[in-house]
């Protein structure tokens, strides 16, 4: 495990810390004959070898360095057909990850990750997905009759107020499952400092109601999914 974690964080640092803007724009219009690509592939060997720091270890280095270079030009080669340009962000660091795990436990492979998901905390994961999206859309059918006498804030982000509700949920089940119900308390007023002034330019009753029920409703959800996890 620790082989995999040094190799991570060379990937880290190679893939955001000394791969410059230059760089990635060079690549995305020479794809396979930007000179940076090689470059950046370079840098990744070197890295990995460094971190091994281990001379037995380059066959490892060398098989993930050019898994690295086939992934990036899968990337570059496909990030024109999505519109959302996160989507292939996320699918080329996630094929890395899976690149580098499956390399460092090659020898056994399946063992490892039956193990791995079979020693998962299962409880915690449901916890985890139960405050992300279906809090979201419980939340929403709870609040679906008092919304519609909400004017719409059209200079809101797209989905902002569901996002934050995701984030702040993960939050509290966090600090209940390590057993900090206070920063909750300060997590709340951090939220209430927040919104003040923007309810004060309001002065819109509705509006102050309709957050403080969906604030509470939203905390309430992540409270009792906590409770229901260390129980």
């Amino acid at each position: 495990m620790l082989i995999y974690i040094k190799l991570i964080l060379g990937h880290l640092i190679g893939d955001f810390i000394m791969q410059p803007t230059k760089w990635v724009i060079h690549k995305e219009s020479n794809k396979i004959t930007s000179k940076y690509l090689y470059l950046h592939i370079l840098l990744h060997f070197a890295l990995y070898m460094l971190f091994l720091w281990d001379l037995s270890l380059w066959k490892m280095a060398i098989a993930i360095t050019i898994g690295h270079f086939f992934v990036d030009l899968l990337k570059l080669y496909t990030n024109s057909f999505f519109k959302n340009k996160s989507i292939p962000f996320f699918i080329d660091q996630g094929l890395h990850i899976t690149l580098i795990y499956c390399c460092v436990f090659y020898s056994n492979l399946h063992v490892h990750t039956l193990t791995l998901f079979q020693n998962l905390d299962w409880a915690l994961v449901t916890a985890i997905v139960f405050v992300t999206y279906p809090s979201a859309i419980i939340m929403g059918k709870i609040l679906e009759g008092m919304s519609n006498q909400i004017e719409t804030d059209h200079k809101s982000l797209p989905n902002a107020g569901k996002y934050i509700g995701i984030i702040e949920r993960l939050f509290v089940l966090i600090f209940i499952v390590i057993g900090r119900w206070e920063v909750i308390g300060l997590l709340i007023a951090a939220k209430s400092v927040f919104r003040f002034n923007d309810l004060k330019e309001r002065n819109n009753r509705k509006l102050t109601e309709y957050i403080l029920i969906g604030t509470l409703v939203s905390f309430g959800l992540a409270i009792l999914a906590g409770l229901l996890y260390i129980s």
